[in-house]
């Protein structure tokens, strides 16, 4: 069985004003974590993660990955969403990722893409995605607030105003309608809308989906790091050997989510996939 991994951390978001910190850290301990667990790993940070690189990553990661293989695709960088224009989402939003150049291009990486590339893998392939941003918010609202500032941590979600050309924007809504003032997002996956065998197998995600939950860009120790990667690979490293994905969510619990870090973390798949050891 070959081993195959993508870690992808994006700091720098040009024209957003909405920096982080902590990712291009979390993409290299994804890294090493999964180098010394016997895949071979590419890394695509900042500037290398425009969506045209991000996409060519993902097509080159899955592409190579034969039937028994294992894929495992880490993400640390903001989350977002737009509208959705083809009526598939229940809530109206297609979730999406940010990638570097995503002001530049007025365009995140949407769920719909990432699902398209994620079924044309091979049948036996074991995919993972693990992703520590958020797919949460108001649609006007561009975090940190007071509380996040003075907590000393940063939601990992770019609001659409944030990336969107104003021209856009006015129109992005359904039937070309504006973007209202307050809009809300329901309690949707950003990942698991298709069934598990055509997608991926397992997500491990920072924090649930809906309303109000985010993703943290936090620091350790005066190293930035996100809470919920920095935690994941502490409980990864307490776990024996075989076990499963659902024994490390569990794990997970002793510290997310905490006063400092109102996240919590979520997995989805099918029980027989969370179930498989971890990596396998």
């Amino acid at each position: 069985m070959n081993k195959l991994a993508l870690c992808i951390g994006i700091n720098n978001y040009p024209g957003t004003d909405m920096d982080l910190a902590g990712c291009v850290n979390d993409a290299n301990d994804w890294a090493a974590e999964l180098s010394a667990r016997g895949f071979s790993v590419s890394k695509l940070l900042d500037e290398q993660a425009t969506k045209a690189g991000m996409i060519a990553g993902f097509r080159r990661v899955i592409g190579q990955a034969a039937p028994g293989d294992a894929v495992v695709i880490t993400y640390s960088g903001h989350g977002t969403y737009q509208y959705d224009t083809d009526g598939e989402e229940a809530d109206g939003l297609d979730e999406a990722l940010c990638p570097h150049d995503i002001r530049a291009l007025g365009a995140a990486l949407i769920d719909d893409e990432i699902h398209a590339i994620f079924k044309t893998r091979r049948d036996g392939v074991h995919l993972v995605l693990i992703s520590d941003s958020c797919h949460s918010g108001t649609v006007n609202r561009a975090p940190p607030d007071n509380s996040d500032k003075e907590a000393g941590r940063m939601p990992r979600f770019m609001p659409m105003r944030a990336w969107m050309p104003e021209a856009r924007l006015a129109t992005a809504g359904p039937q070309g309608a504006a973007v209202p003032k307050k809009g809300k997002h329901g309690a949707s996956s950003a990942f698991a809308t298709e069934p598990e065998d055509e997608v991926g197998d397992v997500l491990l995600a920072g924090c649930e989906e809906g309303e109000g939950h985010f993703s943290y860009d936090a620091s350790f120790q005066n190293r930035p790091n996100g809470a919920f990667t920095f935690y994941a690979l502490k409980a990864l490293r307490t776990l024996p050997a075989g076990a499963s994905y659902a024994q490390w969510h569990q794990a997970l619990a002793d510290d997310l989510p905490s006063t400092r870090y109102p996240q919590k973390p979520q997995i989805q798949g099918s029980s027989e996939a969370t179930g498989r050891p971890i990596f396998s």
